[in-house]
C-alpha cells in the first residue's frame, strides 16, 4: 500500500454507506475526515434515502446524490455517475460503502487515491486497501468505519455520533404535530414497530399497542407510530390494537421530517433499526428492543440508550426470519419488562 500523502488532497470524496442506520453510524468517520482534511472540499455520494442524514453536516461541503432507481440504474447509469464524478477532479475517495460497486465506480471516475476496507473482493481496485479482519468485524460498527481511517494512519476524533436538525426542518416538525392538535408543551413518546431486514427483529404489535396505551394512561404522553411507506398496514394494525388513539405517521413524513419528529419525543421505543440509530444521535432517551442481532455491533451507544434482551441460547442469530419458527427471543419480551424500563426514564 501507498503512502497516504494528505497534503495534496484538496477534493475530497466520501462513498456512503446505503442504509440510515449505517449512515448514522459513519457519522463519527465523517467528522474525523473532516479533522484530518480540514481544508479540502469534501464531497458525499449517498442515495437518496440515507442523504438526509448528511444534509445539514458541518463536516460536508456537498451532498451529491447516487440515482440508483433513475439515470444512475444498470451498468450504464454506473458510468453516467462515474463520469459525472470525474468532473469534480477529486482527489482522493474514501468509501465506507463495502461493496465492489463502490470500488468500481470510483476507479472509471478517475480518482487517483482509493481508500477502502479490501473486503467483495475488490482490494486490486483500491491505491490503499485497507484488510478487514475478523477482529474488525467483531467491534460496533462505528469503530468498524473509524478502523478505515487508522487503517491509512489517520486520526479519529471519538464515537459520538453527530445528526444536526437545522431549524428549518425543527419548524416542520412542530407544523406536522399541530396538524394533530399537539402543541410544544405535550409529552411526546415514538414507537418504531418496525424494521428492515426481515421480521425476525420486531416485536410483536399488540405488544406494541398495549405498551402504548399503558404509556398514554399513566404519564399521559401522545404516543406517534413511526414508520416508512412499507409500514403503512403495521402502523394501522396497532392503532386498531390501542384503546387510546394514537398519531399514526407511518408512510406520511420523509427521513428528515421523521428526524425533526424524533428530535421532539421525550422517549422512542424501537427495535433494532434505522430511526435507532437517528435517536441515539440526538441523543434521544431510547429503549431498544433487541432479538436476533447482535447488540456489541449494532447496538445503540448512547448515554439515554436502555436495551431490553433475553440472552436466549440462539440469539443473536443474524437472520431475517426466526429458523426455529417461534421467536424465542422476542417472545420472552413481555409488556411489563419494557414498561419497568419506561417508568425508570419517564
Amino acid at each position: 500500500m501507498k503512502p497516504l500523502n494528505s497534503n495534496n488532497i484538496k477534493r475530497l470524496l466520501i462513498r456512503s454507506t446505503n442504509w440510515i442506520g449505517d449512515a448514522v453510524m459513519t457519522t463519527p468517520a465523517v467528522r474525523a475526515i473532516r479533522k484530518n482534511f480540514p481544508y479540502a472540499e469534501i464531497s458525499i455520494l449517498a442515495k437518496s434515502w440515507v442523504a438526509p442524514v448528511f444534509e445539514s453536516s458541518p463536516y460536508i461541503d456537498n451532498v451529491l446524490i447516487y440515482d440508483d432507481a433513475g439515470k444512475h440504474k444498470g451498468l450504464a447509469g454506473k458510468l453516467r455517475l462515474a463520469r459525472e464524478l470525474r468532473e469534480y477532479r477529486f482527489d482522493a475517495a474514501i468509501l465506507l460503502q463495502n461493496a465492489i460497486e463502490a470500488a468500481i465506480i470510483a476507479f472509471f471516475a478517475g480518482i487517483p487515491c482509493r481508500i477502502g476496507y479490501n473486503t467483495d473482493a475488490r482490494g486490486l481496485l483500491l491505491t490503499h486497501s485497507v484488510p478487514c479482519t475478523a477482529q474488525i468485524k467483531k467491534i460496533h460498527q462505528t469503530g468498524y468505519y473509524l478502523d478505515i481511517l487508522h487503517g491509512v494512519g489517520l486520526k479519529t476524533d471519538g464515537l459520538n455520533l453527530d445528526l444536526i436538525v437545522a431549524e428549518k426542518h425543527q419548524e416542520r416538525g412542530f407544523e406536522i404535530l399541530s396538524q394533530y392538535g399537539i402543541s410544544r408543551k405535550d409529552r411526546l413518546v415514538g414507537i418504531n414497530p418496525s424494521a428492515t431486514f426481515g421480521p425476525a427483529k420486531q416485536w410483536f404489535p399488540q405488544r406494541y399497542a398495549g405498551l402504548a396505551d399503558r404509556i398514554k394512561e399513566v404519564f399521559g404522553a401522545r404516543i406517534i407510530i413511526f414508520g416508512g411507506p412499507g409500514d403503512r398496514e403495521l402502523g394501522r394494525k396497532i392503532s386498531q390494537m390501542m384503546k387510546h388513539q394514537p398519531i399514526d405517521l407511518c408512510g406520511k413524513t420523509d427521513l428528515q421530517e421523521a428526524i425533526a419528529l424524533i428530535n421532539r419525543c421525550g422517549l422512542f421505543i424501537t427495535n433494532d433499526s434505522g430511526l435507532m440509530h437517528v435517536a441515539t444521535a440526538l441523543d434521544v432517551p431510547l429503549i431498544a428492543i433487541f432479538g436476533s442481532t447482535n447488540p456489541v455491533t449494532t447496538g445503540p451507544r448512547g448515554l439515554n440508550s436502555r436495551i431490553v434482551r433475553i440472552p436466549v441460547e440462539c440469539s443473536p442469530c443474524l437472520k431475517p426470519e426466526c429458523p426455529k419458527g417461534h421467536l424465542k427471543c422476542m417472545n420472552q419480551i413481555d409488556v411489563d419488562m419494557v414498561f419497568d424500563v419506561v417508568k425508570e426514564i419517564l
